[in-house]
């Protein structure tokens, strides 16, 4: 069995554990786009002792390359000690060369791997 094969998906807006990638359609080149992961967007994912999300991954695939290039792993550690839950929400930003696709992938301790992407248009 492939590592793809255990990649859940979804609508976010339906399902709490699906990364909501939020971010604009287009970019002009040489100019940096934001993008903004959130697990739970619609639907609050529970962040408790017993369940949470342990780390969050942003890719990004320009179109006509052959791998995608990790823009950022996100760990979220604090589980509950002290009375202290991270959220899972990142935001981060690079500069796009080219069209291409955003990735983001997102671990649940209960609910295994999850994934989400959103197309990006380069504007000359």
């Amino acid at each position: 069995m492939s590592l793809g094969n255990l990649l859940q998906s979804g609508d976010w807006k339906g399902e709490k554990h699906v990364p909501a990638i939020l971010s604009v359609d287009s970019v002009k080149l040489g100019e940096s786009v934001e993008v903004k992961v959130h697990i739970g967007e619609e639907i609050p994912h529970p962040n408790t002792f017993e369940h949470y999300i342990s780390w969050i991954k942003v890719f990004y695939q320009p179109k006509d390359h052959k791998f995608p290039i990790e823009i950022g792993s996100y760990n979220f550690s604090a589980h509950g000690e002290s009375d202290i839950f991270t959220e899972p929400l990142v935001v981060t930003s690079f500069k796009p060369s080219k069209c291409g696709k955003i990735y983001a992938l997102s671990y649940c301790n209960i609910h295994g791997l999850w994934e989400d992407s959103k197309d990006l248009v380069v504007e000359a």
